[in-house]
């Protein structure tokens, strides 16, 4: 399905996206990063719109695989994709990186980022087309082969062998086109993240209050439903801590879709529970579609990938 061929850019950075259904982002986050990544993957889970072949078109290398859940999906990539250059990248396909982001990124990584195994930096949510003054920490790229990822069917979480560096740079995250996407979206996470609660699984590296922030995510989530008023401090949290009082009208229904979203996911985990769902062996397949059951995974592209045993 290749009708091009990547172009390495001065960045030696190879790009690792997951996608299902992702055509309304593909032709934006690759011209995004032509001249600027040495290599792009694609690990797709047998979307059924054009997201492969507009793929290919831009010279990307695309595999698809069975979806089993993200951590599960980005763990494989880390395993099996023939990555050559010496650092990788995470990158979701609604996201773009700035150009002061690429400096920064390409500048560390020639200086061998003074010895650091990883790079953070600001990501800036988007909403309803417009950008909003909320910014995330992300933990984004790291050295080739020292990263695995939380073993979660959702809202994995990079593990690094080594110390983080902080950089300059911004990436936009343009989540969904629309609110329907958006909603629809949403919807898919939440039931998700139900069923995980309702396994009382966790990730290897834990829920801890003082632990780093995304275990102290962890914690809060598994602890939010027992706090009183909760989802006006929530609200207060998003609008007032995160800041999106400053995107007027457009950050106030952020600010309280966000609470809505948790509202879902309390509700949902409530109805599994009232049914009596069993909480073990969760099978989360968080897809617009049924993934057909297929082999683990299949070559599209013209390269070849290891003989792989596992799931």
């Amino acid at each position: 399905m290749n009708e091009s061929t990547w172009e390495p850019g001065e960045a030696p950075v190879a790009v690792i996206l997951l996608t299902l259904n992702e055509a309304h982002n593909m032709d934006a986050v690759l011209d995004n990063l032509r001249g600027w990544a040495r290599e792009v993957f694609v690990v797709d889970s047998f979307s059924t719109d054009q997201t492969t072949k507009l793929a290919s078109q831009h010279g990307a290398q695309v595999v698809q695989r069975r979806f089993r859940g993200f951590g599960d999906q980005w763990n494989f990539a880390m395993r099996e994709l023939p990555v050559s250059a010496p650092w990788t990248m995470k990158l979701d396909p609604d996201e773009r990186l700035t150009d002061a982001l690429k400096a920064s990124i390409v500048a560390q990584t020639r200086s061998d980022a003074g010895g650091a195994a990883a790079l953070s930096f600001d990501r800036r949510v988007h909403f309803m087309g417009q950008p909003l003054p909320v910014r995330q920490h992300v933990v984004r790229v790291w050295r080739t082969g020292s990263c695995r990822f939380t073993d979660v069917p959702v809202n994995e979480h990079p593990v690094v062998s080594g110390a983080v560096s902080r950089i300059d740079g911004t990436l936009e995250h343009c989540d969904s086109p629309d609110l329907e996407h958006w909603l629809a979206k949403q919807n898919r996470y939440t039931s998700a993240e139900a069923l995980v609660s309702n396994s009382e699984r966790v990730p290897a590296d834990g829920a801890r209050l003082l632990g780093a922030p995304h275990q102290r995510r962890l914690w809060l989530k598994r602890h939010f439903r027992k706090l009183p008023m909760r989802y006006s401090l929530l609200f207060l949290h998003h609008w007032i801590v995160q800041g999106a009082w400053r995107g007027g009208r457009v950050g106030w229904r952020w600010a309280w879709l966000r609470c809505f979203v948790y509202r879902m996911h309390e509700y949902k985990l409530r109805e599994l529970q009232i049914k009596g769902s069993p909480g073990s062996a969760v099978d989360t397949q968080v897809a617009a579609d049924t993934i057909p059951d297929r082999a683990a995974y299949q070559q599209v592209s013209n390269w070849s990938v290891p003989p792989h045993t596992g799931s």
